[in-house]
């Protein structure tokens, strides 16, 4: 397997991103990161010696250890459980091969550590009480998380970026877990955007639950919004997750897209397949062209916090994000042609 590039996609990402050269310099803001690696303690274990290995891990990682094993292999984690002793072992015999091909790809670091220090230090010049967590990666089941923020940490789950092309993910078994249209996201150029997406829930929890579908989209955009200003260099197709396609196709059809809502959808409904239709993942948006992706709401709620950002320049992000989205629709008089 190829070593991780990531240092080179986001240069790449940087010239087809929206960037205008007018972002602060956050050269001189000082920012550590530690990457620490759970996987190699863990899958380091000798089989034949579960008590003895799952004691030197817990030595090594004791802040993650416990969400690893009971939030992330569902056992209590102690060393003299049955449970967790079969638990361990099956994961061991099952991923270990996986485990190698992922050290191979994950050998080197260094281009992911730097592309996190530099997106955590617009983190802190926006923010600059927040606490930057210590990340960690580690490898599990492939239903568990690629990006978790925990108590302590943001732990990495390497099992998600194995690249989009990796041949375990194209089984029937994985595919039905993870279609196509979200494993082509199992690479390793998504980590840091997911990272700081994690960094900005844990910063401005999703507010939306419950509301009408409109201020479901705008709380949506606001996250989007905000990975703006986390990372203004990093390509949309990252942050969005959506394809350069079909960001073309939303760019080139959003009076048309808002027109759909606005005649063909009633944006009060708080009906939750209603709601899911738009902003929930999925190929495309059910009845939109082919070409539409999932998630349309959470682009057009992208549109309108831009909007109202434009109108309201003076507002910090801390400000904008704490604005009711209900304020933002109202004052932003969205109106795309």
């Amino acid at each position: 397997m190829k070593k991780i590039t990531c240092g080179l996609l986001a240069v790449l990402g940087f010239w087809s991103c929206s960037n205008k050269g007018n972002d602060p310099d956050v050269s001189a803001i000082r920012v550590d990161i530690k990457l620490e690696r759970f996987e190699k303690s863990f899958f380091a274990i000798d089989t034949n010696n579960i008590v003895q290995g799952l004691t030197k891990t817990h030595s090594e990682f004791h802040d993650f250890y416990p969400d690893f094993m009971q939030n992330i292999l569902g056992v209590s984690g102690n060393p003299g459980d049955t449970t967790t002793l079969s638990v361990t072992k099956n994961i061991l015999r099952s991923y270990t091969s996986f485990a190698i091909d992922l050290e191979k790809k994950f050998s080197n670091t260094t281009s992911l550590e730097n592309e996190l220090k530099h997106d955590f230090q617009f983190v802190k010049y926006y923010f600059p009480d927040y606490r930057i967590p210590v990340l960690v990666t580690f490898i599990g089941p492939l239903d568990a998380p690629g990006v978790a923020l925990t108590r302590n940490r943001i732990a990495i789950g390497l099992q998600q970026y194995a690249g989009k092309d990796f041949q375990g993910y194209q089984s029937n078994e994985v595919q039905q877990m993870y279609p196509a249209y979200i494993s082509r996201r199992f690479d390793p150029v998504y980590i840091p955007a997911n990272c700081i997406k994690a960094v900005g829930d844990d910063l401005f929890p999703d507010k939306g639950t419950g509301k009408p579908l409109v201020e479901q989209m705008i709380e949506k955009g606001k996250q989007w919004w905000l990975l703006d200003k986390l990372m203004p260099t990093t390509a949309d197709s990252l942050k969005t997750g959506y394809t350069q396609r079909q960001l073309k196709w939303c760019k080139e059809n959003e009076g048309l897209i808002w027109n759909y809502f606005v005649t063909s959808e009633n944006l009060e409904t708080i009906e939750p397949d209603v709601i899911q239709n738009y902003i929930g993942e999925s190929p495309t948006t059910q009845g939109m062209p082919q070409a539409s992706p999932g998630n349309i709401g959470q682009w057009v709620g992208w549109q309108i916090v831009k909007k109202f950002v434009i109108e309201n320049s003076s507002l910090n992000p801390r400000e904008i994000m704490n604005t009711p989205a209900r304020k933002i629709l109202t004052d932003a008089k969205y109106k795309p042609k």
